[in-house]
């Protein structure tokens, strides 16, 4: 995949846009409803565009706890509106991650809205998590990005947070190697153990160098943890970062996007890109 003809530069910087309970979920107010979801999304891309961000990550992310596989018709529906929200409010990229591991619905967002990239949690093996054992459905995934002939491009979590391996120790290299390979996914993901926690070093160190050992043309981003005074270090060795908690008020998930936050993270990636 070639970053800088999806996300207009090389080494991107991706901010995130976490949506508060949508229609449908445990924490969803129903008063004001709708219509305030949509001015947080707008308000949250607004500023991530105006603190310069290269590309933004809509995400359900309120919507806890989430469907293990494939999210209610609803929910599909009301992410493509609040995608074309978002759309609206940026020229940069935008891209869908569909919790807690709906592709095939992603790539169906995304299709419909336009949106150039999706992130999908667990996109080849199976993992446990909260939501239980979470199984790759790359076959259905990229099917479907087919049947709709989607210009879509697909990031693969390997060892995504929140989760761990069926069985047996944490084996990342492989894992890549199948996303890729065998998922065909067009780029990856590593991150911490948790939203907000810093992806190990060596974990990037590891997942680059097994990129470049298959011969892959698959960039790899760090998506979690990275804040204003390690992005400089993760751009050094990563192709890519996802960023929500560090840009948003407080640091913490969820908040509205601070655009000082945003700015400040953005010069010191500048300084090393």
């Amino acid at each position: 995949m070639d970053t800088a003809a999806v996300f207009g530069t090389d080494r991107p910087v991706v901010g995130m846009v976490h949506l508060p309970p949508l229609p449908g979920s445990p924490r969803y107010d129903a008063d004001p409803g709708r219509e305030a979801i949509h001015e947080a999304a707008r308000r949250d891309a607004e500023r991530l565009d105006a603190g310069g961000v290269d590309a933004l990550l809509v995400e359900n992310f309120g919507d806890a706890p989430f469907h293990p596989e494939s999210v209610p018709k609803h929910v599909v529906a009301d992410l493509t509106a609040l995608v074309g929200t978002v759309r609206a409010a940026t020229d940069r990229p935008v891209g869908v991650n569909v919790l807690r591991n709906d592709g095939p619905g992603a790539v169906a967002v995304a299709a419909a809205a336009g949106a150039a990239f999706v992130r999908v949690n667990v996109h080849v093996g199976a993992r446990v998590a909260d939501q239980g054992v979470l199984e790759g459905r790359a076959h259905e995934t990229m099917r479907l990005r087919e049947r709709l002939d989607a210009d879509v491009r697909v990031l693969a979590d390997v060892g995504v947070k929140h989760s761990a391996p069926l069985g047996g120790a944490e084996s990342r290299p492989p894992l890549l190697g199948d996303a890729v390979e065998r998922g065909l996914a067009d780029g990856v993901v590593v991150s911490g153990s948790e939203t907000g926690r810093p992806t190990d070093d060596q974990t990037v160190q590891s997942a680059v160098s097994t990129r470049d050992e298959r011969g892959f043309d698959a960039p790899v981003f760090v998506g979690s943890g990275v804040t204003t005074d390690t992005v400089g270090d993760a751009l050094s060795v990563a192709d890519g970062v996802i960023v929500g908690s560090a840009l948003e008020a407080g640091g913490t998930a969820g908040n509205p996007v601070s655009v000082e936050r945003v700015e400040r993270l953005v010069d010191a990636a500048d300084a090393v890109r």
